[in-house]
C-alpha cells in the first residue's frame, strides 16, 4: 500500500512539476508533509539540502530520499519512478507535437504563459526556505526578535558568494557550514 501511495504521490508531482527541481518544492511539500505526513518540515528541509548537494536533478534526488525515508530501497525506487515517468511520457508527446506544430503562435503562447507560473513556484519555495532558515517557521513572525542572526549572516554570505561567483555551489555549502559553525560559538 505504501508503495502505491508513494508512486501516485510522486506521479502527481511529476505531472504538475513544470519548470524544474525548485518548482517541485511546493508540490513535494504538499504531498509528503501536508497530505501524507511522511516527513516533518525540518526533515523536508534536510532532504532538499542533501538533494541539492548530491549529483543529479534536485526533484529526482528528493523523490529518492523521501522514498528511502518512508519505505527503504523499494520506496526509493517507487518514488523515483513515479516522479520521472510522467515527465518521460509528457516529453515524448511534446517533442512529437513541437516537431510537427512548433511554429504555431498558439504553441509559443502557451509555453510563454508557463514562465510566470514557474517563477511563482520557485519564489514560493524560496520564501518558504528563507523563513524556515531565519525564523524556523513557515511564516514571517510578528516578533522579529526570534531572528536567527547566525542564519541570516550565513544566508547573506552564501547569497553574495553565489551571485558574485566567488565560490561554486559545493564550496559555498562547505563555507556556509563552516561559517555557521563559527558563528554558533560567537552568537548565542
Amino acid at each position: 500500500m505504501i508503495y502505491w501511495e508513494l508512486f501516485i504521490s510522486f506521479c502527481w508531482v511529476g505531472v504538475f512539476c513544470v519548470g524544474g527541481g525548485y518548482a517541485s518544492v511546493p508540490l513535494i511539500q504538499h504531498q509528503v508533509i501536508e497530505l501524507h505526513h511522511w516527513l516533518t518540515m525540518p526533515e523536508f528541509l534536510d532532504i532538499f539540502a542533501i538533494s541539492q548537494m548530491t549529483p543529479g536533478p534536485i526533484g529526482i534526488n528528493a523523490a529518492t530520499f523521501v522514498g528511502t525515508k518512508v519505505a527503504g530501497i523499494g520506496g526509493a525506487i517507487t518514488a523515483t519512478v513515479g516522479f520521472v515517468l510522467p515527465s518521460f511520457i509528457i516529453m515524448i508527446i511534446l517533442a512529437k507535437l513541437l516537431a510537427r506544430y512548433g511554429d504555431l503562435g498558439a504553441i509559443r503562447g502557451i509555453l510563454n504563459g508557463l514562465r510566470p507560473a514557474v517563477i511563482g513556484l520557485i519564489a514560493s519555495a524560496g520564501v518558504m526556505f528563507f523563513t524556515l532558515a531565519i525564523w524556523n517557521t513557515q511564516k514571517i513572525p510578528t516578533n522579529l526578535a526570534s531572528t536567527d542572526l547566525a542564519g541570516l549572516l550565513v544566508l547573506a554570505a552564501a547569497f553574495i558568494a553565489v551571485r558574485k561567483k566567488i565560490f561554486g555551489v559545493i564550496q559555498t555549502l562547505i563555507a556556509a557550514w563552516l561559517l555557521n559553525l563559527l558563528l554558533s560559538f560567537i552568537i548565542k
